[in-house]
């Protein structure tokens, strides 16, 4: 971070000079690339603008010269009015662009300065040079810790195609449990505003009143289900899906564990045939399809049994997200069995099972390590021959430490967003987060809508 200042008109001199210079990265050329409309993919290849990309060579010229009008001379309060460019060469990520803009005229009508431009690469070849005319502050302006934003670019919208399955369907009851603070009530209702779900309640009735009125928040239109505290809350939840009255759950301001309790009572709780698990559904902005990851929320040290399980479960979800024939990467430190590590072992054990029909429903391989599930040059790397290594929809991680630490760091390193979903239960279950935001919250429930339409249809009559 760093203070900006500006220069006002009358403390410009004809000849008053600045200069910058910033090295290029990939996401800087493929972020203007975008910005110029040349976005073919043999243009970006590598990270050039070269080969046909001079509408993106020229952006991020033209963007290193309006980026030091605009913070460094004259500054803040500048409005580029016209250019007369010319532009030649080429540039890569990994260039080192320098520009200098040169006061060379003013009009004192009109407070304007024409500035003299000029952008050259590390080898001092010109790319752009020309003229830019400015609208000059007349009044200081200055700015504290103003910092640079980072981005990140999406190549797809993974989540897309989710929303748009769930077009036409009928929204589900779901008894969201204990939303006592602004999220947990503000999530559901945003989802019934958009026709996802259709929410009740379940919780202490002065609470949810009191976070309604503080947050703005119209519950008028939705069914109340009064209970004293958080506990009594999911078993209620429990006993509406048990009984019928609603088709799904949704956690609210409660811990995991004390809904999740509720949930696998043996007597009173919603428990299948099925080994329960937690499928995390991701977007990951670098990946192209969606990115499921399981089990990183409920089961800890899974057995081979349960990992049988939480890939079926996993496999299931897939097709009701569209993917036909979801391929499996089955997790591990290595890509091949080792006897010392146990997981290697579940991993060829569970491809077996597949050959042998146990599993079905989806392609298994593994072990993999996770770069080789992900990247199809890091597979090839390593010589390994498999139709899902470099391309996997599903990641079955070998423990709950594992995919958990996994999971966020696609979330906080790579800007991933992810929805989640607790499969292998009667009624489908999004366990959200304090640190949702709105796009999570709502692709959570979209996938919820998903699921709890197909269990409807898969029911007898």
């Amino acid at each position: 971070m760093r203070d900006v200042t500006n220069q006002t008109f009358d403390e410009i001199a004809v000849g008053a000079t600045a200069t910058i210079a910033r090295t290029l990265t990939t996401t800087d050329v493929e972020a203007l690339a975008l910005a110029a409309g040349d976005v073919e993919g043999f243009h970006l290849e590598g990270g050039s603008a070269d080969a046909g990309g001079r509408s993106a060579q020229g952006a991020a010229a033209i963007a290193i010269v309006a980026g030091l009008l605009n913070r460094r001379l004259p500054g803040p309060g500048t409005a580029i009015v016209a250019t007369a460019f010319h532009y030649r060469g080429a540039c890569h990520a990994g260039d080192t662009l320098t520009a200098t803009v040169t006061a060379k005229a003013r009009d004192a009508r009109l407070h304007r300065i024409d500035f003299e431009c000029r952008c050259t690469n590390q080898n001092g070849d010109v790319l752009v040079e020309g003229t830019a005319t400015v609208d000059a502050p007349t009044a200081r302006i200055a700015y504290a810790d103003v910092a640079t934003p980072e981005m990140i670019l999406r190549r797809n919208d993974a989540f897309g195609p989710v929303f748009k399955r769930c077009e036409g369907l009928p929204a589900p009851v779901c008894a969201v449990v204990h939303p006592c603070d602004r999220d947990s009530l503000a999530g559901p209702i945003e989802a019934a505003r958009r026709g996802l779900i259709v929410p009740v309640l379940v919780g202490p009735e002065a609470k949810i009143r009191a976070v309604a009125r503080a947050e703005g928040i119209d519950i008028s239109a939705f069914r109340l289900v009064a209970v004293e505290h958080s506990h009594a809350a999911a078993a209620a939840a429990v006993a509406l899906a048990r009984a019928g009255e609603v088709e799904a759950l949704m956690k609210g301001s409660l811990h995991t564990d004390e809904l999740m309790g509720a949930v696998v009572a043996a007597v009173t709780g919603l428990r299948t045939a099925r080994r329960i698990s937690h499928v995390f559904v991701l977007d990951v902005p670098t990946y192209p399809r969606l990115l499921l990851v399981t089990d990183a929320a409920i089961n800890i040290f899974p057995t081979l049994e349960d990992k049988a399980d939480i890939c079926r479960n996993a496999i299931d979800l897939a097709h009701i997200l569209g993917i036909a024939n979801p391929k499996v990467a089955i997790l591990s430190a290595a890509e091949t069995v080792n006897p010392k590590i146990p997981s290697t072992i579940d991993a060829a054990a569970l491809c077996k099972m597949a050959d042998r029909g146990q599993i079905t429903g989806g392609v298994l391989d593994g072990p993999l390590a996770f770069d080789n599930a992900i990247s199809i040059d890091a597979a090839r790397t390593k010589m390994i021959a498999s139709s899902v290594a470099g391309s996997a929809d599903i990641l079955l991680v070998p423990d709950l430490e594992a995919g958990n630490m996994m999971v966020k760091q696609l979330q906080y390193l790579a800007g991933a967003d992810s929805a989640g979903i607790v499969c292998g239960t009667r009624v489908p279950i999004v366990l959200t987060s304090r640190a949702d935001n709105v796009r999570a919250r709502l692709a959570s429930t979209a996938v919820l809508k998903l699921v709890a339409n197909d269990r409807k249809m898969r029911l007898p009559g």
